[in-house]
């Protein structure tokens, strides 16, 4: 049987029990009658700086967390009249604890904001304006902390940062808004995440996602005195930003002071240039997106100027070193430096602030110079090898030139088709509407590589020569320069050959007086002593003033007109014999020539020329026979 003591014993512990039962099942009813919304706002109040509100009654939860939840909760300016709201949520949901409550004092650790709204004010020069609160604890903590900076710059005494403890807050499904007397436009939506501070003078971590320009972004920041970056002194900082156009990421330190510096290494890797300045601000460049670009320095400097030193570059795969100086301080930004690549892919590169290339189909894509208007760029590039389309160079020293509507790219030196080549494209918008200007100089080269790269499969010199192409005209698409071009073609090739050109069989054929295709008398090689083409172009028609083969025995020439429209040919020719000489030992002796005057005309296309002889040829003996 039990004793009397161990019945007593049992007793109490039921009681106690029970009595615990009954002090937390009367916790919400307690916290019900002390714990009300003026007393929760005016907490909230104290702590963040702006005067609070609350229009429900708060719902108070035991189980399994102890929290209060409080909807249609707003945070205003105290010194703004119209009391616009800097912050507005759904529903707050605020941990609280059970052994203040109780005693009817609000104090709490971790806030959630469900859907809540910020709203930022948007300043003359399209940029934002961030709230600050005039009062509260955080603020006056953040004077303190100020203040122990202020008093010695270079090391201040961090044992005498504030050690309030702050907690965590939780943000889900919010916005931030630009607000102006337009109206409201959405800046970031679908924000979530958490902002963990235990105490000022401890560690600080924020994450966070939402969707920015309609793409999901999320963003980590983390560093061990936050407090001091609030307070204007130096801190180190770790920072990421993930999205599908860029990824970036900082580690370093960020001095947050009057002469505000940055030092640290960075990082950013897009799988598109173009896509990522058109998703950072949006309409900067129309077009599809093209190369990827990834850069790896360390950077150094303040707001107006940062310095990217030993960046490695990656463009399109092609790897590059150099040093780069980016300005903010001015309308737009501005870059320049020296990029220096093994290899580079010049058309990408290029076609990052310019259309390359025409477009396919009868609606060509618009050169558009507005990327100039919102960054200035001076780049200086080299290049041991490099394409350009098909064509292979080496050697190669360029520059990018962007600025005030206009964009130029420019090869001032390059090692091609055996010889050397200069060339340049540029758009520069006028009153009149873009122009557009391309020049190609190329000395010394190979004819037959020359032709081969720019896909030339008639008539094609082989020998040394020098060719030069200019080209301007109103640069609104690719369709609408080629085809009212103005400028001058003119191309000089000393002793070689004519591949594509079988002499025998194209007399023969005019012989035979009917019509027949080019490429039915390609299959031979004409010796030449020289060639030469000079054409002036008007309107997208090229009128040929000189274009001459000398061989031997005879003078090729051709003139007519050749159109971009339609790719049309127009040409008549002739193939006139020189008169030659027999020597012996005593005399020279006029000889007939080996074949007489023979005209031709040459029509059908650039891809499919034909042609039809006007005067049939005489074949004679050397002699005169």
């Amino acid at each position: 049987m039990p004793s009397p003591l161990f019945r007593r014993s049992i007793w109490t512990i039921t009681g106690l029990i029970i009595l615990i039962a009954a002090t937390v099942a009367a916790v919400p009813f307690i916290a019900s009658t002390q714990i009300v919304k003026d007393r929760i706002a005016f907490e909230m109040s104290a702590w963040s700086g702006f005067r609070v509100s609350i229009e429900g009654t708060p719902d108070i939860e035991i189980w399994p967390v102890f929290r209060a939840t409080l909807t249609d909760v707003t945070l205003t300016d105290w010194d703004d009249e119209k009391g616009s709201p800097v912050i507005e949520a759904e529903r707050v949901e605020i941990e609280l604890s059970a052994l203040s409550a109780l005693s009817g004092n609000v104090d709490f650790s971790d806030a959630h904001f469900i859907r809540p709204t910020l709203r930022l004010k948007r300043l003359a020069d399209g940029g934002v304006e961030m709230p600050h609160s005039t009062g509260g604890r955080l603020s006056r903590a953040i004077e303190r902390a100020r203040a122990t900076v202020a008093s010695n710059p270079a090391e201040p005494d961090l044992s005498a940062l504030p050690d309030d403890e702050f907690g965590a807050v939780e943000f889900i499904d919010g916005r931030v808004v630009a607000v102006s007397d337009e109206g409201e436009d959405e800046l970031l939506s679908d924000l979530t995440g958490k902002a963990s501070l235990p105490a000022l003078n401890k560690a600080g971590k924020l994450t966070a996602t939402g969707v920015w320009h309609g793409e999901q972004v999320a963003i980590e920041l983390s560093s061990p005195r936050p407090l001091m970056l609030f307070a204007g002194g130096e801190a180190p900082i770790v920072a990421s930003l993930k999205s599908a156009p860029v990824e970036a990421s900082f580690d370093g330190t960020i001095d947050m002071g009057p002469d505000a510096h940055v030092d640290g290494q960075a990082k950013i890797v897009s799988p598109s240039f173009r896509r990522m300045l058109e998703w950072s601000r949006p309409g900067i460049l129309p077009g599809s997106p093209v190369g990827s670009i990834s850069l790896a320095s360390k950077i150094t400097g303040d707001l107006s100027r940062l310095k990217i030193e030993n960046a490695q570059v990656t463009l399109d795969g092609n790897p590059g070193m150099g040093i780069l100086d980016l300005s903010l301080d001015g309308p737009v930004p501005a870059l320049s430096g020296t990029l220096a690549f093994d290899t580079l892919d010049l058309m990408t590169f290029a076609s990052s602030f310019a259309p390359m290339t025409p477009a396919n189909g009868p609606t060509a894509a618009e050169i558009d110079t507005s990327f100039s208007d919102r960054i200035n760029l001076d780049l200086r590039l080299s290049a041991t090898k490099a394409t350009a389309g098909s064509i292979a160079l080496a050697e190669v020293a360029a520059t990018a030139q962007v600025k005030g509507g206009l964009a130029a790219f420019d090869i001032s030196d390059a090692e091609a088709f055996g010889g050397n080549v200069q060339a340049s494209i540029r758009f520069d918008r006028k009153p009149a509407g873009t122009q557009a200007e391309m020049r190609l100089l190329a000395s010394d080269i190979d004819g037959g590589a020359f032709g081969t790269a720019a896909g030339m499969s008639h008539i094609v010199p082989i020998g040394r020569g020098t060719v030069s192409v200019i080209l301007h005209g109103p640069g609104l698409n690719w369709n609408t320069l080629l085809e009212n071009a103005n400028g001058s073609v003119a191309a000089t090739f000393g002793v070689g050959a004519i591949a594509g050109l079988d002499m025998p069989a194209f007399l023969k054929r005019t012989a035979d007086r009917g019509f027949f295709s080019l490429d039915e008398v390609s299959g031979g090689t004409l010796p030449v002593d020289g060639v030469e083409l000079k054409a002036t172009i008007s309107n997208g028609v090229a009128k040929i003033d000189k274009a001459e083969a000398r061989t031997p025995t005879s003078r090729i020439w051709l003139t007519g007109i050749v159109p971009y429209v339609g790719r049309g040919l127009a040409l008549s020719g002739a193939i006139e014999a020189k008169e030659i000489t027999a020597s012996t030992s005593t005399t020279t002796t006029p000889v007939a020539p080996a074949v007489r005057p023979t005209a031709f005309f040459v029509g059908g296309s650039w891809s499919a020329p034909f042609i039809s002889p006007l005067v049939a040829p005489v074949i004679s003996s050397p002699t005169g026979d």
